[in-house]
C-alpha cells in the first residue's frame, strides 16, 4: 500500500488475495511466497500457516467457550468467502460473454471495409489524372489572361494619373480636401517614377492643384472661425502631404487653450446645464466632443504633445470644478449639484478616452471632494441664516403694534426642525445617486454630513449667545438691529424666545435628527479625528440644555433689573424723613404692575402654563412674617415708640420658632415660575432699598399702604403665594426697622385708601383708550 492508504482489515485482505489468485495465479503465488518469508506460522491467512501450531495456541489461550465461539466465527467466514467468490465468478462470467459478443460484431462490420477503401482510392486517382489534363490544356490561356489583367490594371492607373488634375480641381471646388490628399498620395509612387518623362504635364498640373489645396488647408488651420476639429483635420492632411507642421505646434496649442473658454461651464448657464436635454446642455456636449476630437487629432499630429494636452485637460476640469464650487455657495438644491457634477463627470470620461495618462478620474475625485464639502457647508450656512432671519422677526412689529414673540418662536422652531430634516433629505439624494463620482465619495459625504450637523448646532448656539448679548457681538451683522432703538424693548423677549427654542431643540429636534442620521447616514469614518468629532447628540443636548437655562435666567435678570431701576428711583428720590401723611397709593405701584403685566404678556406667548405650588389656603405654617402680624394686630393699641421697638425685638425672637418658607427655587419653563421668580427678586431688591432709607411715621405708613395694595394683584400672577406674602411682610418689617416712629395705619383707614385706589383704577380701565 502507499503511505497515505488506509490499512485494510482481514476480510478485505482475503478478498484481494482471492481476486489476485483468480486473475493471476503466478503473481499470487509469488506474493504468497514473499509474504510467507515474513508471516508467522499462526497467521491463518498466510501460506506458512500451521494448523497444529495454531490449535495449540488457541487451546492454551482460550477456554471451551472461546473455542466454540471461534469455531462459529470461522464457519461464518468460510461461508461468506465461498459466497463472495461465487458471486465474483458469476459477474466476471457475464463480462466475458459481453466482450465476446462485442468482438463478433466488430468482425462482421469490418469484413467489407477493405473492398470499399480500394474503390475509393481508384476514384481519387482518376480525379487527379483528369485535373492534371485540364491544367495542362488551359495553361497557355491562363497566362494570357493574367497578362491582359496586368495590362488593364496598368492602363487604369495611367488613366487615373491623366485624370488626377481634374479630380483634384473638383475636390478643390467641393472642398473635399481629404479625398484630394488621398488621391494625390496614391499617385505619388507613379509620379515619382515617371513624373519627369511620361507624366510630366500631369505632375505639373497636379502639383499646382495641390499647392492650392495646401494653401487652403493652411488657411483653415489658422482661421479663428473654424472649429478646433476642422483645424486638426487640416493639420492631419498637411502632415500626410509631408508639409512641415512642427512649427505650427505652439500656435495650435494656443488655439486649443483658447477654446477652453467655450467649454467651461458658465455661471449663467449652470442651471440650464443641470437639467437634462436642454439646449445649453446640448451645446456644451457638442463643444466637449469637438474638443476631444481635436485632442485625438493633435496626438496623431504631434505624438510628443502628451504633456501639454494633459495639462490642458486638467486645467479644464479644475476650472469647471472651481466654477461648481463657486456655484454651490449660492442657495441650490441637491438636484442642481447632481446636474453640474454629472456634466463635469461626463467631460472627464470623454477626456479619459483620449488621455488615459492624465488620470483625470483621480484628479476629479479630489476636486469633487472640495465641491461636496463646500455644498454641505453652504447648505448648513443657509439654514443658519434662515433661523437667524426667523429670530429677527421678534424685532419687527405686527399690525397691532406689538412684538410678535409667538410668531418668532413658531417660525424659528419650524426653521430648525423642518429645515434640518429638509437639508438631510437633500443630502440623502447625494447618497442615493448611483453613478459618477459621488459613488466613490459616499463615505466621505456621510462624514461631512455628520461633522456638518455637529458644527451647525455649535454655530447655532454661538448665534443664540450673540443674539442674547452673552458674547461680544461687534462683528455680528445683526448687531445694529439688536442694540438699536427698538432693541431695548425687544431684547428681553428675544432672550425668552431663545430659551424656549433651546429647550425645543434639546427635546424635539435633536432626537429626530439623531434618528434620521442613524437611518440614512450610518457608516463613513473615512476622515480622521483631526477634522473634528462626528455627530454626538448627547453633547449637543447638553449644550442647549445649559444654554436654555442661561437664557431663562438672563431674561429673569433683565426684567428684574428694569423693575429694580424703577424701585430704586422711587425710594431714592423723596425725603422719607419728612414724608407727608399718605393720601393714596403711590404711582410707582401702577408702574410696577404694568411692568409685571408686560412680563406676563411675554411669557404667555412663549412658555406653557404650569401649576401653582403653594396656595395660601394649602399652607401648613404661618405664611406671613413673624414681624408683620404683631405690627398689624398689637401695635394698633400702643401709642408710643418705645413699645413699638420692644415689639420688634419680640418678633425677632419669635421668627426663630416659625416655619421656614422657601423663597428662591429653580426657575422652570413655565409662565408662573418665571413671573414668580421675577417678583421675588424684585421684592428682595425693594427690601434692600428700604434698608438704605430712614422713614418717619408717614413714610412708614405710605410703604405699608403700597405693599398692602400689592398683595392681591401679586397673588393672582404668582405660583408661590406664601413666599410672596413673606417677602411683602419682610419689606414692611424692614421699613419699620428703619422708621423712627413705626406706628402703622389703622385697618379701617388702610382699607378705605385701598378701596379708593381700586375704584379709581376701575374707572380708568372703563374709559376707552
Amino acid at each position: 500500500m502507499g503511505a497515505d492508504e488506509v490499512p485494510l482489515d482481514d476480510k478485505a485482505k482475503r478478498m484481494r488475495d482471492l481476486l489476485s489468485s483468480f486473475y493471476s495465479p503466478e503473481s499470487a503465488m509469488s506474493t504468497a511466497t514473499d509474504s510467507a518469508n515474513h508471516a508467522s506460522p499462526d497467521d491463518i491467512n498466510s501460506n506458512s500457516f500451521d494448523p497444529d501450531h495454531y490449535m495449540n495456541i488457541m487451546v492454551h489461550k482460550s477456554n471451551l467457550e472461546g473455542l466454540l465461539q471461534r469455531h462459529v466465527e470461522m464457519a461464518a467466514e468460510i461461508k461468506n468467502l465461498d459466497t463472495d467468490l461465487q458471486m465474483l465468478v458469476y459477474e466476471n462470467y457475464n463480462k466475458f460473454i459481453s466482450a465476446t459478443d462485442t468482438i463478433k460484431r466488430m468482425k462482421s462490420n469490418i469484413s467489407g471495409m477493405e473492398t470499399n477503401m480500394e474503390q475509393l482510392l481508384e476514384k481519387i486517382m482518376s480525379v487527379q489524372s483528369r485535373s492534371d489534363t485540364v491544367n495542362t490544356s488551359l495553361f497557355d490561356k491562363r497566362e494570357h489572361i493574367e497578362k491582359l489583367h496586368r495590362t488593364c490594371n496598368l492602363l487604369r492607373k495611367v488613366q487615373f494619373i491623366y485624370d488626377l488634375p481634374d479630380r483634384l480641381n473638383k475636390c478643390i471646388k467641393s472642398e473635399a480636401y481629404a479625398d484630394a490628399v488621398r488621391f494625390y498620395t496614391g499617385a505619388m509612387p507613379i509620379l515619382k517614377a515617371y513624373g519627369d518623362s511620361s507624366f510630366q504635364d500631369c505632375k505639373i498640373a497636379s502639383e499646382e492643384a495641390m499647392a492650392t489645396i495646401v494653401k487652403n488647408l493652411q488657411g483653415k488651420l489658422f482661421s479663428d472661425s473654424e472649429s478646433i476639429q476642422k483645424r486638426a483635420e487640416a493639420a492631419v492632411l498637411l502632415k500626410q502631404l509631408e508639409f512641415p507642421v512642427d512649427n505650427l505646434k505652439a500656435k495650435l496649442l494656443e488655439k486649443l487653450d483658447q477654446s477652453l473658454t467655450d467649454i467651461q461651464l458658465k455661471p449663467e448657464e449652470i442651471k440650464d446645464v443641470s437639467v437634462e436635454h436642454t439646449s445649453s446642455g446640448s451645446a456644451h456636449e457638442a463643444s466637449i466632443h469637438e474638443f476631444v476630437e481635436a485632442v485625438r487629432a493633435f496626438r496623431v499630429i504631434f505624438p510628443d504633445s502628451e504633456e501639454q494636452l494633459v495639462s490642458l485637460a486638467k486645467d479644464l476640469v479644475t476650472k469647471n470644478f472651481a466654477i461648481a464650487e463657486e456655484y454651490v455657495q449660492t442657495r441650490i438644491c441637491a438636484a442642481d449639484l447632481l446636474g453640474v457634477l454629472r456634466v463635469i463627470w461626463n467631460d472627464v470620461l470623454l477626456l479619459d478616452e483620449v488621455l488615459q495618462e492624465a488620470a483625470l478620474s483621480d484628479h476629479s475625485l479630489e476636486a469633487a471632494k472640495v465641491v461636496v464639502m463646500s455644498y454641505v457647508k453652504s447648505a448648513f450656512s443657509h439654514l443658519l441664516q434662515d433661523i437667524s432671519d426667523s429670530l429677527l422677526k421678534v424685532l419687527k412689529k405686527d399690525g397691532m403694534g406689538e412684538y410678535s414673540l409667538e410668531g418668532a418662536l413658531d417660525a424659528s422652531s419650524k426653521a430648525v426642525l423642518q429645515g434640518g430634516m429638509d437639508i438631510l433629505l437633500e443630502f440623502r439624494k447625494l447618497l442615493d445617486h448611483d453613478s459618477g463620482v459621488l459613488v466613490r465619495l459616499r463615505d466621505l459625504t456621510i462624514d461631512l454630513v455628520q461633522e456638518g450637523i455637529q458644527d451647525f448646532f455649535k454655530q447655532l448656539e454661538d448665534h443664540f449667545l450673540l443674539f442674547s448679548g452673552r458674547k461680544n457681538s461687534s462683528a455680528f451683522k445683526y448687531h445694529g438691529l439688536v442694540e438699536g432703538a427698538q432693541g431695548d424693548k425687544a431684547f428681553p423677549g428675544l432672550v425668552l424666545v431663545l430659551a424656549q427654542l433651546s429647550a425645543f431643540i434639546e427635546q424635539t429636534v435633536i432626537p429626530k435628527i439623531t434618528e434620521e442620521i442613524a437611518t440614512s447616514f450610518s457608516g463613513g469614518s473615512v476622515r480622521g479625528y483631526e477634522y473634528g468629532p462626528a455627530f454626538v447628540p448627547g453633547e449637543i443636548c447638553r449644550k442647549f440644555r445649559s444654554a436654555g437655562e442661561k437664557f431663562l435666567h438672563l431674561y429673569v435678570n433683565e426684567r428684574t433689573q428694569r423693575i429694580s431701576f424703577l424701585l430704586k428711583k422711587r425710594f431714592t428720590t423723596p425725603n422719607w424723613f419728612k414724608h407727608k401723611e399718605p393720601r393714596e397709593v403711590h404711582m410707582f405701584v401702577d408702574l410696577l404692575l404694568q411692568e409685571l403685566e408686560a412680563i406676563g404678556t411675554e411669557v404667555k406667548q412663549i412658555l406653557p402654563q404650569g401649576k401653582r405650588k403653594h396656595r395660601r389656603t394649602d399652607s401648613n405654617g404661618s405664611t406671613a412674617s413673624s414681624r408683620s402680624n404683631p405690627l398689624r394686630e398689637e401695635k394698633l393699641s400702643r401709642t408710643n415708640t418705645q413699645k413699638a421697638r420692644s415689639q420688634l425685638l419680640e418678633t425677632h425672637l419669635a421668627k426663630l420658632f416659625k416655619q421656614k418658607v422657601e423663597i428662591f427655587t429653580k426657575v422652570e419653563y413655565t409662565q408662573e415660575s418665571v413671573v414668580t421668580t421675577i417678583v421675588k427678586l424684585s421684592l428682595k431688591s425693594l427690601q434692600e432699598f428700604v434698608r438704605l432709607q430712614t422713614f418717619n411715621r408717614s413714610g412708614f405708613q405710605q410703604v405699608q399702604l403700597d405693599i398692602q395694595f400689592l398683595r392681591i394683584p401679586l397673588r393672582e400672577i404668582v405660583e408661590d403665594e406664601a413666599a410672596i406674602d413673606f417677602l411683602l411682610d419682610e419689606v414692611i418689617v424692614a421699613t419699620a426697622e428703619r422708621c423712627l416712629d413705626p406706628i402703622p395705619l389703622e385697618p379701617p383707614i388702610l382699607d378705605k385708601l385701598i378701596q379708593t385706589k381700586l375704584a379709581k383704577s376701575k374707572e380708568q380701565n372703563a374709559i376707552p383708550s
